[in-house]
């Protein structure tokens, strides 16, 4: 199958520190794929090089098989890639159909807003998407943390992404709302999207993705199915940058000497 996404040999440097150097990660449709390391490891870095933040130094992002010029976000989003932030970037005083078509108001054949239309296709998205939602004419700031990640996600579906960047989707929420979004993943996946997911929460990892990558010093260490590898292994990777066996070893992965120096 073509990948949804495909970053090869990706570089960036910040005043001649290699922020990312030689990182290659792919995702398919209908597939979670985790990015994991600590603060610092890069992987934020990679993430905003695709979502065009950041301008990469070499490398190239293939986007379903062919190259992709992504220089700005204007650019990624021409390619179907939206960013959903841990911050979320909603207008707290407003509800879910504002939130959605803000900046991109819907506007009637007299020039004034299209309210009708504009809640009906709120509407539509989010009963795909959630159909238990019935809040719609709240401002989102008295919405719970799931409902309000379920706006977020509709407003990146409401123009058609196809590929979708959750930065740590269930920072600060409880059990039920991190079950809530959960759902919302697999609902995504079904639908054939592709989602990066940015996590420090090795549950969040295991419970959602199909596989991940970990970074480490900006390199990567090592990517596998969720399915080849324990937490252990995958605490492993991240903080001494051992590659277990059943994963696939990147260029950031420690050498025998390197974790023997470690041990001793």
């Amino acid at each position: 199958m073509t990948a949804l996404v495909e970053m090869k040999d990706i570089s960036i440097s910040f005043g001649g520190v290699h922020a990312v150097e030689d990182v290659s990660v792919d995702l398919h449709p209908g597939e979670v794929v985790a990015l994991l390391g600590h603060n610092g490891a890069g992987k934020s870095t990679l993430i905003k090089i695709l979502s065009g933040a950041y301008r990469r130094d070499q490398g190239t992002i293939m986007v379903d098989g062919k190259e992709a010029t992504i220089d700005n976000p204007r650019d990624a989003k021409a390619y179907g890639i939206e960013t959903i932030y841990q911050t979320l970037a909603l207008a707290d005083n407003v509800d879910a159909t504002a939130n959605l078509f803000l900046g991109r108001e819907l506007l009637t054949r007299w020039g004034t807003l299209d309210d009708g239309a504009m809640e009906a296709e709120t509407r539509r998205v989010m009963n795909r998407l959630n159909p238990n939602f019935k809040r719609f004419k709240e401002p989102v700031k008295a919405l719970s943390g799931g409902q309000r990640q379920s706006v977020a996600i509709a407003r990146a579906l409401l123009f058609n992404a196809r590929i979708l960047i959750m930065d740590e989707p269930t920072a600060a929420l409880g059990p039920q709302e991190t079950t809530q979004v959960a759902e919302l993943t697999q609902q995504l996946k079904a639908d054939g999207l592709g989602i990066f997911l940015i996590s420090h929460d090795i549950h969040d990892v295991f419970d959602l993705a199909d596989r991940l990558s970990v970074m480490k010093n900006g390199k990567l260490v090592g990517s596998a199915r969720v399915e080849d590898v324990t937490k252990d292994e995958v605490l492993g990777m991240i903080i001494l940058g051992k590659c277990p066996p059943g994963a696939i070893p990147g260029p950031g992965a420690a050498t025998s000497e390197e974790l023997a120096g470690i041990a001793s």
